[in-house]
């Protein structure tokens, strides 16, 4: 990162100032500047922002200042800082923060305490140097002594202590660079919503095992809000219970859809086997009439053979011929003499086969 070099012992890096290493502004917390060894002691000599924005002076970062209360800590605060840190190629930023009497006496009671707003601004990646108890108004001693180049903060005019704009001699002298506020975000407006929905985060801590005295809760708030907990568990189950019914209904409609589906199929299959079977041209209605067929044959008596039983056992032998001495019913002997005739004719022809 531009200028950014390991803050060491050496008495070139005391002398210099310079920032922390890349290295060690991700491993480790920024120094307090009533800790760290890296004093600058170099000759300090004014700047203008023009000079400082093309990165001059080349033996020393613009050592730039920014403060504030960072109670609660956010976004709005780090991009600030961010801002400040790159206000120029190569800069040293320090952080000033107020100690709770300078705070609650200016300002009002915060949510952290100053350690934690101390610990919160070490732990921030743009900081540097974080300088503890700081002034509420810039002094020119303090300026002097922690070697400040230039004083970052937003330019709306601030007005406390007594003063339209604690910042206003700081922009007379040509030390004043302005940042940008983010919309939507700081301690105030966090503080609103906690405020605004107190009853849902005591109930939310009661239930997460904090005490009504450390909520500061009276008994009556308490039970109200543990039967409101209560009211609210049977709501979520109640849900619970009716989003596994909907799964549950729209399970059997699936499977209601396809078993419907497969009864469908089944259906013209055994219609399409049942025509197959029993229709006009089905397979049992031939197997009924060969059957049929079949009975008749067996149940019609067979007709009896025309010749003789020693004529029948040779099958060499051709059946018997028709004899035409037969008489004939349909017409009757003409005359006595010829049926007399055919009598004999008979008898012998019975004489013969004798």
């Amino acid at each position: 990162m531009v200028g950014h070099q390991q803050c060491t012992l050496e008495q070139d890096t005391r002398d210099h100032g310079t920032s922390r290493s890349w290295r060690e502004t991700l491993t480790a917390p920024a120094p307090f500047a009533d800790e760290t060894s890296c004093q600058c002691q170099a000759p300090h000599e004014k700047l203008t922002i023009a000079q400082a924005r093309l990165g001059t002076p080349v033996d020393r970062p613009v050592r730039v200042y920014a403060d504030g209360i960072f109670d609660l800590f956010h976004s709005g605060h780090a991009r600030a800082l961010m801002q400040a840190k790159t206000l120029f190629p190569n800069s040293y930023l320090l952080v000033g923060v107020c100690s709770d009497d300078l705070t609650h006496k200016f300002k009002g009671f915060t949510v952290m305490n100053e350690a934690e707003r101390y610990e919160a601004l070490r732990h921030c990646r743009y900081v540097d140097e974080v300088i503890r108890d700081a002034p509420w108004t810039l002094t020119p001693e303090f300026l002097e002594k922690h070697k400040i180049d230039f004083v970052a903060h937003d330019d709306i005019p601030y007005s406390s202590a007594g003063s339209d704009d604690v910042y206003k001699h700081i922009k007379e002298a040509g030390m004043f660079v302005p940042t940008q506020r983010t919309e939507g975000i700081s301690t105030s407006d966090i503080i609103t919503r906690i405020v605004r929905d107190y009853d849902v985060y005591a109930r939310r801590n009661l239930q997460r095992g904090y005490t009504a005295k450390e909520l500061n809760v009276s008994f009556i708030n308490e039970k109200k809000y543990r039967f409101q907990n209560q009211v609210d568990k049977m709501k979520e189950k109640v849900k619970n219970v009716e989003e596994r019914s909907k799964e549950f209904v729209n399970r059997v409609e699936e499977k209601s859809h396809d078993l419907i589906q497969k009864w469908e199929e089944k259906s013209r299959e055994f219609i399409g086997n049942f025509l197959e079977l029993f229709g006009p041209d089905g397979a049992w209605k031939q197997m009924f009439q060969e059957r049929s067929s079949r009975m008749l044959q067996a149940l019609s008596p067979k007709q009896s053979p025309v010749s003789s039983p020693t004529r029948s056992r040779s099958p060499s032998r051709s059946p018997s011929p028709t004899f035409s001495w037969l008489p004939n019913k349909t017409s009757p002997p003409s005359s006595p003499k010829a049926a007399s005739a055919s009598i004999s004719s008979m008898s012998e022809g019975d004489e013969d086969e004798k």
